[in-house]
């Protein structure tokens, strides 16, 4: 297929294409933000300026609800919406110039990998993933500050708050888990080492829920956009406005419901596994703030109550380990015994005392437990 055709496909026609001048100006300004923001992931300022500025670039005409920006590897170029201001295009270019960087192509120059994103002859793995990643990237880059958001019910925070937000917010906890840096590395230098460190800390089969949730999520959001293009298009109210009004709904609960399930599994994948490694009083505390903080991270909805729960019953559990350790009665190689755990006092104190807390909040138990 050629570029003339996958362009139409994707509803985007050339206005007109950069010049020279200001190609080498964005190639310029984007190698050195991206080298001074990620100085340790091996890039070259010089190779990288030399590699961007020989994109081409152009303006288009693109359809409502696509990127503000697209990156064609077929034809190395960058197309921006027509929309965009000439004084904001470099920051939409950031994400787009990152993806140039990933790109692993065959001998055919067929696009093989692109960061956390692996392609197959039959599907693509790993495409929310690798844009949540970028866009955490790029944001770091522009400077975005964080702020508070709402998407499908879903409140959290994010650096992300126009782009991605969701995937954005999945990724970052996953980042939390690995460090930031695990990340980072592998996006920009197409690698599994990230991949690879949370499948160690979790279990493998794990990743794989969460990186095909992560992609089922964009995936839901792209057939709302096109719904909605869809739908424009139509002059008047019909059933079949209706039907696809409907359709928009039930997209909608799904990605509501696929993010939390994925949070959720996150949480328990990561803290379940690294529970059962704690053998001393110190890393019972490291453990308590991981825990705590991780709150900072999670997307919450009405009458979501799941980390609150979560966090509760693990501070019972870590009370008991905690005793024991203490006591020197702890053996790594036998877990204490859900008796035990039932008849420990001090746990049945933090049973009762989280019966008195409005809505289990995780910020409210740690208050209480520092006046015992």
């Amino acid at each position: 297929m050629s570029i003339e055709s996958d362009l139409r496909r994707d509803g985007i026609k050339v206005i007109k294409k950069l010049d020279t001048l200001k190609i080498n100006s964005l190639a310029r300004n984007i190698s050195v933000k991206i080298c001074k923001t990620f100085p340790d992931y091996g890039l070259n300022q010089d190779d990288l300026f030399i590699k961007l500025s020989r994109l081409d670039m152009y303006i288009a005409k693109m359809p409502e609800g696509m990127a503000e920006a697209n990156y064609f590897y077929k034809n190395s170029s960058i197309y921006f919406n027509e929309h965009i201001p000439e004084s904001e295009l470099e920051e939409f270019a950031v994400h787009e110039c990152i993806h140039c960087i990933q790109e692993v192509k065959d001998k055919r120059n067929y696009l093989i990998r692109m960061g956390l994103c692996d392609y197959t002859e039959f599907k693509i793995y790993g495409l929310g993933l690798n844009e949540a990643a970028v866009q955490l990237m790029a944001s770091r880059i522009n400077h975005i500050p964080n702020d508070s958001v709402k998407y499908f019910g879903i409140n959290f925070d994010t650096i992300s708050p126009s782009y991605y937000p969701l995937e954005c917010c999945l990724v970052s906890q996953l980042a939390y888990i690995t460090g930031e840096d695990a990340l980072f590395e592998s996006t920009i230098n197409s690698n599994d080492n990230f991949k690879i460190k949370f499948a160690n800390l979790t279990s493998p089969k794990a990743f794989m829920t969460i990186q095909n949730s992560i992609d089922e999520i964009l995936s839901y959001e792209e057939e709302i956009i096109r719904i909605n293009n869809k739908i424009a298009k139509i002059n008047d109210r019909n059933k079949k406005i209706d039907n696809n009004f409907k359709k928009i709904d039930d997209l909608k609960q799904k990605i509501t419901s696929t993010f939390l399930k994925t949070q959720n599994l996150i949480i328990t994948s990561y803290f379940d596994s690294s529970f059962e490694k704690i053998s001393n009083l110190e890393e019972v505390e490291t453990y308590r703030k991981k825990l705590y903080h991780f709150k900072n991270y999670i997307g919450t909805t009405e009458g979501y109550s799941f980390f609150n729960d979560y966090y509760i019953q693990k501070m019972d559990e870590l009370e008991v380990k905690y005793n024991l350790i203490e006591n020197g009665e702890f053996d790594i190689n036998s877990l204490p015994s859900k008796d035990l755990v039932s008849n420990n006092k001090i746990l049945l104190f933090f049973k009762k005392l989280k019966k008195l807390i409005t809505g289990n909040k995780v910020s409210d138990y740690e208050n209480s437990k520092k006046n015992v």
